[in-house]
């Protein structure tokens, strides 16, 4: 509603308001609508984006009911920048590498409807493979310690595991948590992958629970215009169905709002 001299209001009982029509308060107020919608387009278009971690794939260090915040701006931006992918950007502008172990959401290859999240660990040219778990970059293994158990509550049948988990230690020193439940899974096992140029590779923390670059047909190398982002910081978590709002003060995980993203 615009702002009113108070000189122009009439008497309190009649409700009467000189100078401003109702019709033009009610266009007032689909302004003031319309410029707050577009200012948040702005602002989620080149600046940061709220998601949220629907999977367990990045386990430890996403969990079920994160919500983010990615920066839009730290790889530039694509066409996969804007609402609704319009294709307004041809490949990518203002274009920043990421760097080895960066978590990145970015628009799945084989479905670019889709958003996933998972951690860099191939930049093009890279020979990435992964043998019995240990993950190998240029033929090197990456450095890896056990730091005890993650222990989650199985939704299902209410009973808790331990899953070992460890510290990997990039060649560039970048560390983070992973998952490890088993050397002989699916994806601990791989041929060497070799990063095409403009492309990179993407694995999930929880190492035998991610479907990921290791996978082909499923996800594949991901292109450069596929990046949407950088995952920077944690907003707000909560445990279980995010709508039951009866729960949230014993859901609400306090200790993981606002925390940075290792």
């Amino acid at each position: 509603m615009a702002d009113t001299d108070p000189s122009e209001v009439g008497p309190e009982e009649t409700g009467e308001i000189s100078g401003v029509t109702e019709d033009g308060g009610l266009w007032e107020t689909v302004k003031t609508v319309i410029i707050a919608i577009a200012i948040a387009m702005v602002i989620r278009t080149v600046a940061y984006e709220p998601f949220n971690i629907p999977s367990g794939s990045m386990k430890p260090t996403l969990l079920v009911g994160d919500y983010l915040f990615v920066s839009k701006f730290s790889y530039g931006y694509s066409r996969y920048s804007l609402p609704f992918a319009l294709p307004l950007i041809p490949g990518r502008v203002m274009f920043t590498e990421p760097k080895r172990g960066d978590v990145a959401v970015f628009k799945l290859p084989t479905d670019r409807s889709t958003d996933y999240i998972k951690r860099i660990v191939g930049l093009p040219g890279d020979k990435v493979q992964v043998v019995k778990g240990i993950l190998h970059i240029n033929g090197a293994a990456v450095k890896r310690r056990h730091a005890g158990e993650f222990v989650e509550k199985d939704e299902w049948s209410g009973l808790y595991r331990r899953i070992p988990r460890y510290i990997e230690t990039l060649p560039s020193g970048r560390q983070y948590f992973i998952l490890e439940e088993t050397e002989f899974g699916r994806g601990d096992n791989t041929q060497v992958y070799t990063v095409p140029d403009g492309h990179y590779f993407a694995m999930g923390d929880n190492r035998d629970r991610s479907q990921d670059s290791r996978f082909l047909d499923a996800v594949g190398y991901i292109p450069r215009q596929n990046l949407v982002g950088r995952a920077e910081v944690k907003f707000f978590s909560i445990d279980g169905a995010a709508w039951k709002i009866w729960n949230w003060p014993w859901s609400l995980r306090f200790s993981r709002f606002f925390k940075g993203i290792e």
